[in-house]
């Protein structure tokens, strides 16, 4: 095979088809590719753009990359298609960020809503290869939403283990209509994770949390289309919300995979941005990249609600190669950002607006310079969170005041009214 499972810790390698989530001494495992056998170039992922051909992998935006990505027979991938997000450009965006050079990739425009659609094709398709009849995953929302649509087209049993209460009724509704068994775990996300982890060792179901290393495969491909987008001339900064850590895990491995290869001249520098009330890593970079300490976590954003992250390791070498940061944002920042971030005609949900928030505080703090090019990464898409929005415009989110309300209004059935609320709106 042209990629193996290699230990970030002690280097042990394992052959690509070994269920196997951890090394031996305990470290998580990469796809490694043996990347001066590849093929690739500039040229050949802009010719697969277009996706020509009747099969939906074809038209993918994460097996356009197939090399970089999991060497896989075509029949056996399950695909959508995912990826090809949007770039997006506001100037009003980028004024209220306070850059010259903003843009956001959005990734809520993925088929279920969410970036985690692009993990998933990889995941569900491996799991489909090595034979696996049953999948589960702890999740927030947005990785049960996509494991159970994938799983479903792929003929596999899904599994959903979800923190009671805690799960926006966007995400919880898209599960259960894809005909995932859904197990509310009495406890929060941690609490999910540590019983699907059991759960999957002892009753011998395929686990696709970003614990899996596949997961992350399909995930790199958000930053190797957004550097294609922008013609292959990287950005100055990736900025992006930080729950689980597997997107910051994935873009460290996609850009140096592709320095290494040479595809891009240098590498942007990431900045991961947490919410103050779920700051594992925050925590552990302010002190200098000290051992994780797991905290419990409270936030509005619930995609980003994660106190025990499992993706640690691979995240502090994702920054260490990238001279990257990481910022926290408060429930208050990460609101109003969402506000500006919809009124712009675009929209997101609470946990992607972190990363717009994250790029306004590192402007303002001096380490993003405004004359710099940024891209923030939208994750989720408006509706996975809907209860989140209305409350904030109607004023009923606890602690947060709705700077940028957009209140209903109420009025009588008549002309009158109307023009009267017209007016309102005018002044």
């Amino acid at each position: 095979m042209a990629a193996v499972l290699r230990c970030m810790e002690c280097g042990a390698e394992y052959s690509l088809g070994e269920i196997r989530y951890r090394c031996r001494c305990g470290g998580l495992l990469d796809v490694a590719h043996d990347l001066g056998s590849l093929r690739v170039s500039r040229e050949l992922f802009e010719e697969r753009e277009a996706g020509q051909g009747p099969e939906p992998w074809r038209r993918s935006g994460v097996w356009r990359f197939r090399e970089l990505v999991l060497p896989v027979e075509s029949q056996l991938i399950v695909s959508r298609p995912e990826g090809n997000t949007p770039l997006y450009r506001s100037a009003a965006l980028a004024r209220w960020v306070g850059l010259e050079d903003f843009s956001v990739k959005h990734e809520g425009e993925n088929p279920t809503g969410s970036f985690k659609d692009r993990g998933m094709t990889v995941g569900i398709t491996w799991a489909k290869a090595l034979g696996a009849k049953a999948v589960a995953c702890a999740s927030t929302g947005n990785t049960a939403a996509s494991m159970a649509a994938y799983a479903a087209m792929a003929g596999l049993k899904a599994i959903v283990f979800v923190p009671q209460g805690k799960v926006a009724l966007g995400k919880i509704a898209q599960a259960l209509a894809y005909g995932a068994l859904t197990l509310e775990v009495e406890g929060d996300f941690d609490a999910a994770m540590s019983l699907v982890q059991e759960s999957c060792r002892e009753l011998g179901i395929y686990l696709l949390n970003s614990v899996n290393p596949f997961r992350i495969e399909g995930q790199k491909t958000i930053v190797f289309e957004l550097i294609q987008d922008l013609g292959w001339d990287p950005p100055d900064w990736i900025v992006f919300p930080a729950g689980n850590l597997g997107n910051t895990a994935a873009f460290g491995k996609a850009l140096w995979e592709l320095r290494e290869l040479g595809l891009i001249p240098r590498m942007p520098r990431l900045a991961a941005v947490q919410a103050a009330g779920a700051n594992p890593l925050y925590r552990s970079y302010a002190r200098g990249f000290a051992p994780l300490e797991p905290v419990r976590a409270e936030t509005v954003a619930t995609a980003i609600r994660i106190g025990n992250p499992v993706s640690f390791p691979r995240a502090v070498r994702s920054l260490r190669w990238t001279e990257g940061v990481v910022v926290e944002v408060t429930d208050q920042e990460i609101m109003d950002a969402k506000a500006v971030v919809d009124a712009a005609g675009i929209g997101c949900e609470p946990a992607s607006a972190a990363a717009v928030a994250g790029a306004r505080k590192l402007v303002s703090q001096g380490v993003i310079k405004r004359s710099e090019r940024v891209v923030a990464v939208l994750t989720g898409n408006l509706l996975k969170d809907p209860e989140a929005t209305v409350s904030y415009h109607a004023g009923k989110l606890q602690g947060i005041e709705p700077r940028f309300a957009n209140r209903p209004r109420r009025i009588a059935p008549s002309l009158e009214a109307v023009a009267e609320a017209l007016e309102e709106g005018r002044r």
